[in-house]
């Protein structure tokens, strides 16, 4: 029923318009493929909603309790927080490097949060089979464990990243 009120619609559509409809569609199928990955590995998430101020100040003064306030400042921290990475303020793994390690770690728990999302934290359980790979298609996307020792990021920017940064 929907498939052929969609194609209607995209037939009544000028071909310059079809960039946006393209993208659009892109967008949903990515967010659907990743959930189903997700719950095909047998993830179980957890939406955060009332501690996740608290987590994402715990992350903040885990990973990048060494870095000043002008510092962050000057990196435009609040903006992106991997960019205590990219500045090279905060020694890390990057690249291949970056997902080996990630890859390598237990995750049966972790949280997950985004950098547009401020006011939700994701709690991950059952994630021991998820890898590196799963989250290409993510933006500014943090995971870490729930003791605060690592955390992987993969950003926007294909030149940016991804970063691994675990604690010793």
């Amino acid at each position: 029923m929907y498939r052929q009120e969609i194609n209607q619609m995209i037939d009544s559509l000028p071909d310059e318009e079809l960039v946006k409809v393209y993208w659009s569609i892109e967008t949903i199928r990515q967010k659907y493929l990743f959930s189903k990955n997700m719950h095909d590995k047998g993830v179980v998430i957890l939406t955060l909603l009332e501690k996740e101020h608290r987590i994402k100040d715990l992350w903040d003064s885990s990973f990048a309790k060494n870095i000043s306030d002008e510092t962050k400042n000057d990196i435009h921290y609040n903006q992106y927080k991997w960019h205590i990475f990219s500045y090279k303020k905060q020694e890390c793994f990057e690249k291949e490097a970056a997902r080996n390690g990630f890859d390598a770690m237990t995750k049966n728990e972790l949280y997950v949060m985004y950098q547009n999302l401020p006011d939700i934290v994701f709690e991950y359980n059952n994630a021991n089979d998820i890898v590196a790979s799963d989250f290409d298609y993510e933006q500014d996307i943090y995971l870490f464990d729930k003791n605060f020792t690592w955390t992987y990021v993969h950003t926007h920017e294909s030149m940016c990243g991804p970063y691994f940064y675990k604690i010793v």
